[in-house]
């Protein structure tokens, strides 16, 4: 058994529960926030068999996809009294961070 941990943005969430259901893969969904955007974040906790873990990963990788955003940066009010404008910039968001790890135990009460 592995455990698979998939932390995906909130736009992809919805799509990937419904993927989950539909390959039969049983997912537990945490809300989460963090990152370079301070961002809402999903974070799925996966137990899974062996040889199923692959089909997770492709699942989780054809449904959450990266895509460019702007956004303004943080004003630093350490310029020294120095007007600083912040101007957008484009950013690449989405996409998943997955961590896969060896489960010693599995039980279901």
């Amino acid at each position: 058994m592995k455990l698979v941990t998939a932390i995906v943005q909130d736009k992809d969430t919805t799509k990937l529960s419904n993927a989950f259901v539909k390959a039969n893969v049983r997912a537990t969904r945490l809300t989460t926030s963090g990152g370079f955007l301070r961002s809402g974040n999903t974070t799925f906790l996966i137990a899974i068999e062996d040889e199923r873990v692959q089909a997770v990963l492709d699942i989780i990788q054809s449904v959450s996809q990266k895509r460019k955003q702007y956004m303004v940066p943080p004003v630093s009010l350490d310029a020294g009294g120095a007007h600083v404008g912040a101007y957008p910039v484009e950013v690449e968001v989405g996409g998943a961070t997955v961590y896969t790890q060896s489960i010693e135990s599995f039980h279901q009460f």
